[in-house]
């Protein structure tokens, strides 16, 4: 059997198996963020993104909180009507843009 195939099968055997890691990462991220926001380190999502929106211009296609070095992160993918996204990473308490990656598109 060629070993494309054999990692296929593979695949497909253990895609049943893997997906429930996957749902128990999702809800220990949400409980994480959840007592963050609690605990008043972070600011909730929907303010960061509406900030987001009204700074830059596109559609955020995603939105990633991370902890790094004990600074609470967002990274957010924005898709701008050119269609070459862009990253930015924001402090979550703040809202204050860390860094980027891209062509950033900031609206006027």
């Amino acid at each position: 059997m060629n070993f494309m195939r054999r990692d296929f099968l593979l695949a497909l055997v253990l895609l049943p198996a893997l997906a429930p890691m996957a749902l128990a990462q999702d809800r220990r991220d949400h409980e994480r963020a959840r007592v963050a926001l609690e605990a008043g380190e972070i600011r909730p999502l929907a303010e960061l993104l509406g900030d987001v929106e009204r700074r830059f211009r596109g559609r955020v296609i995603e939105a990633d909180l991370d902890r790094d070095d004990g600074q609470w992160l967002y990274e957010f993918k924005i898709l701008p009507p050119n269609g070459r996204m862009f990253v930015i990473e924001v402090d979550a308490a703040t809202g204050a843009l860390l860094r980027s990656r891209g062509q950033v598109q900031t609206r006027p």
